[in-house]
């Protein structure tokens, strides 16, 4: 069914019908579009254009459409016949079908143009809703593991070189803190999603005396937007959501690149469950990382589908143009994808094996305490950048006697500054590293307890 074709005296092409009907991927648009529709009768009702009789049979003809598509979500797309050129005409098709010509009274003062742009938006805020659950049960996982790993050390890297020694739940409260970080930009995202179009009509606001603060609060939007024409127009939102989900992705793309690096046998931190890993067709021996190479790779999408609607809206004029039909399958698709990655994260983390001997022989390595040499040599009145030059000789000493720096002879040192003395020994151990690291953000085991702590009770207060 088209929802025009008066002015027109031949109907579409097949390639046109092609190009141009968008139901095969707006049909999850559907139970949006019926409550966007009982909201329109309900303002159509307030403005007098509906009797109370007529308002009640559109009511429950599509209360009950929207219980019979809950049952059973494909049957737009099996019912579509091939004539409804949207999810708008299915949802009208259907309308007329069962109640005739009062249907057609339901479309008075509206356009498919703040149509879809509430049902989008509708949409985008239900979605919003169920990644940040997704996100705080991610997040979960990894504060389960600092909390289980807290005494476990692991060398930190710059450059991919050995840096300095960390508790594996600093690093792990490094990706919680991420993923804080992007559910706090989905709930900044969700209030500039939560505003009404519907009202605005297809570019100049409708001709009907309708309420619209009342149509916003009957789909609990926060408001309704204050410009027709930006209204039916606008995709910022979706853009705005879409830059969140790659940023998110590319989050979990950086945790399962550290995964993949650390749980191959050149690393062999950590060990990978059967449950999120594959095997080789070829190779026997092999168990390969496929969940956390997927959760690196899969954040490509996303950020095509930023970058495919940016393209599409960048030369747009005002008002609607059918471009922006281009929104909705970059957005379904980067939901989609986001969703996967979120939840499989808490597998990969639950399953995972910690070689806690291992980590802490890579923290003892690559003279990992040569920092704390030169604060100790600070300590003893010598400038940090003079402290910095020394310990750089005495690191090429030790690369020459191949011992680490806490095994070096004193006399060895005494050569390099005579202002080392026999305490400085207690001084290179990872202990004594990470104990001096006990301000807040650092690696220092107390300053990592009070952080998980933290993170904990603000995950949870997002719960409550």
């Amino acid at each position: 069914m088209a929802l025009w074709g008066g002015r027109f005296e031949t109907g579409p092409d097949a390639i046109f019908r092609e190009i141009n009907d968008s139901l095969r991927f707006d049909a999850r648009l559907a139970l949006h579009d019926i409550d966007g529709s009982i909201a329109w009768a309900n303002a159509l009702a307030r403005a007098n254009v509906l009797t109370d009789e007529e308002h009640l049979r559109l009511k429950n003809a599509l209360l009950a459409m929207r219980a019979t598509i809950a049952a059973d979500p494909e049957l737009p797309l099996r019912d579509g016949r091939g004539n409804d050129e949207d999810i708008h005409s299915f949802v009208e098709r259907r309308l007329t079908e069962s109640l005739g010509p009062l249907a057609k009274k339901l479309h008075t003062g509206r356009s498919r143009n703040d149509q879809v742009a509430t049902d989008l938006r509708l949409w985008t805020r239900d979605a919003i809703d169920a990644r940040l659950i997704e996100l705080m049960t991610a997040r979960a996982s990894l504060l389960d593991l600092a909390s289980r790993e807290r005494s476990t050390v692991i060398s930190g890297y710059t450059h991919l070189q050995r840096a300095q020694p960390l508790l594996l739940a600093h690093w792990a409260l490094a990706y919680e803190a991420m993923l804080a970080r992007d559910s706090a930009r989905f709930r900044d995202a969700r209030a500039r999603v939560n505003l009404c179009p519907l009202g605005s009509g297809a570019l100049a606001g409708t001709a009907y005396p309708i309420d619209r603060h009342a149509l916003a609060q009957d789909l609990h939007f926060a408001a309704p937007t204050t410009n027709s024409l930006d209204a039916v127009s606008d995709r910022d939102f979706v853009l705005e959501t879409l830059a969140t989900i790659s940023i998110t992705a590319t989050h979990i793309s950086r945790l399962g690149e550290d995964l993949v690096l650390y749980g191959s046998q050149e690393f062999n931190f950590f060990e990978f469950g059967d449950q999120v890993s594959s095997g080789s067709s070829l190779m026997p021996q092999k168990k390969n990382p496929d969940a956390a190479e997927l959760m690196r790779g899969k954040a490509a999408r996303t950020i095509g589908s930023l970058v495919t609607l940016l393209t599409a809206v960048k030369g747009l004029p005002l008002a609607y143009n059918k471009d922006l039909q281009e929104d909705k399958e970059p957005l379904f698709d980067a939901m989609d994808t986001l969703s996967l990655m979120l939840r499989v994260t808490p597998v990969v983390i639950r399953t995972l094996k910690v070689r806690a001997d291992v980590c802490r022989k890579a923290a003892e390595g690559g003279h990992s305490n040569a920092t704390d040499l030169a604060d100790y040599l600070v300590e003893k009145n010598i400038p940090f950048r003079e402290a910095h030059d020394l310990v750089g000789k005495a690191v090429r000493r030790a690369l020459e006697l191949d011992l680490p720096l806490d095994r070096m002879p004193l006399d060895e040192l005494r050569v390099i500054s005579p202002a080392i003395a026999q305490d400085v020994f207690p001084r290179l151990s990872i202990e004594a590293s990470l104990n001096r690291r006990e301000v807040l953000g650092g690696t220092g085991p107390k300053a990592v307890h009070t952080a998980l702590t933290k993170a904990q009770d603000q995950l949870n207060a997002e719960r409550s």
